[in-house]
């Protein structure tokens, strides 16, 4: 399936997503009887969680997936399958109040400026000189993303994270001992695995500052996230199981 068909924006009522969705099988439909012709087998996307009437689907899974090569100080380990729809569910749940409280977008050029610092602060980014364009572009690639739909990505990222800042970070502060503690003790050594030379902390001081600050937000977000998905619908699939 189209990689851009199948990310779907979370922001639409569930009426756009039913349309999407219909949209993509009938698509999926019209590429079996083609694969009928042609011997070509045809894989339909599956249904793994629905929260409040938005789909979650093994596509979105596997996309996550790959999308946490952008986010390497994320997790201390990679995520399980289940580890990632738990974490699509608690995205999906906090888009939907999003939708209760429309905000301005993020604009392109603050979404540039992320990327920009993004990519001085990948460790696995040296190999493939992502300072160059054409190293940021190959390295983008084989994670399996277009530069538009990372763009998109981070930008879909950047939107979540200023709403959970809003509601969450009042009192929050990082300080310049926590920032300097975390470039000594984590991202040095990851680039020391690289064998790579770490950029100067200055130039990836703000990117540091949101990982400390998102720890921070986690341990005061659960508790809400606990209560929407107490209060609303949220359903997991079981393998083989098939959506009502």
């Amino acid at each position: 399936m189209n990689a851009e068909c199948r990310l779907v924006k979370r922001t639409r009522r569930k009426v756009e997503w039913i349309f999407a969705v219909l949209v993509c099988l009938g698509m999926l439909r019209a590429a079996s009887c083609l694969g009928q012709d042609t011997g070509a087998e045809v894989t339909l996307d599956r249904v793994v969680a629905i929260v409040n009437g938005d789909l979650i689907l093994e596509s979105d899974v596997e996309d996550e997936q790959r999308f946490a090569a952008f986010q390497p100080f994320s997790a201390a380990k990679p995520m399980t399958r289940e580890q990632l729809i738990d974490r699509l569910i608690d995205r999906t749940l906090i888009v939907q109040q999003m939708a209760l409280q429309p905000e301005p977008p993020i604009t392109d050029s603050d979404v540039d400026d992320e990327l920009a610092s993004l990519r001085k602060s990948i460790p696995k980014c040296a190999a493939y000189h992502c300072d160059t364009q054409v190293g940021w572009e190959k390295f983008v690639a084989d994670q399996g993303f277009t530069l538009k739909e990372l763009r998109e990505r981070w930008r879909l990222r950047m939107t979540v994270l200023r709403f959970i800042e809003e509601r969450f970070r009042m009192g929050i502060r990082i300080s310049q001992v926590e920032i300097d503690d975390y470039y000594k003790a984590t991202l040095v050594p990851a680039y020391q695995k690289e064998n790579a030379p770490p950029p100067a902390e200055a130039t990836v001081e703000d990117r540091i500052q949101e990982i400390l600050l998102q720890q921070q937000v986690d341990k005061l977000l659960d508790d809400w996230l606990a209560a929407l998905r107490a209060q609303g619908s949220v359903r997991i699939l079981k393998p083989g199981e098939e959506a009502p």
